[in-house]
């Protein structure tokens, strides 16, 4: 059933259930060698960063002509469709700012592919997959000069089985003067 479903991956397809056996191994190891969830989703966002820095260069090359996004909802619309589209096969669900504080954005998605064929043990409460998606996110801002804290997150939606995923992004103060004096 899964077989003709793919992921793109840089500049491959890789089928679903080769990407999810993949995925599910790099949970189970990181698993053995922590001690609490938290130490889990660290490890999970370190390897994501790995993959978002690779990712960004490599799209920065093929879709802009080695140039980069110097503005800061310029990167965050490159993130929300052209990442998420070279990764999961579609734009991200949403992209909005916080109402609360002015530096923070978040990105949802419905089914988060990484959580999709991860079943999470009962002792293992609020452990979130999708603290890889946030690493990749975090390690494309990093690089292309717009540092922040990415965080994942589950928020229950009426009617739905499943919470949605959001990625929450909260941007250095430094990014937010520079957007400023850019006008």
């Amino acid at each position: 059933m899964l077989r003709g479903c793919t992921v793109l991956y840089y500049n491959m397809q890789v089928t679903l259930s080769g990407f999810a056996y993949l995925f599910s191994e790099l949970v189970q190891y990181n698993q053995t060698q922590v001690d609490n969830i938290g130490e889990l989703e660290r490890r999970l966002e370190d390897a994501g960063y790995a993959v978002g820095v690779r990712v960004l260069e490599l799209l920065c090359h093929r879709e802009k002509g080695n140039r980069r996004e110097t503005r800061l909802l310029g990167i965050l619309s490159f993130v929300h469709s052209t990442v998420w589209k070279v990764l999961f096969g579609k734009v991200a669900d949403s992209l909005e700012k916080g109402t609360e504080h002015e530096d923070e954005y978040m990105i949802s998605e419905k089914e988060l592919l990484v959580n999709r064929f991860i079943s999470v043990p009962k002792d293992m409460g609020s452990f979130n997959c999708g603290a890889f998606v946030a690493g990749i996110v975090r390690g494309v801002l990093d690089n292309a000069g717009f540092p922040a804290v990415v965080t994942a997150h589950f928020v229950p939606v009426d009617g739905q089985q499943l919470p949605r995923t959001t990625i929450l992004i909260k941007f250095a103060e430094e990014v937010l003067r520079r957007e400023a004096r850019l006008g």
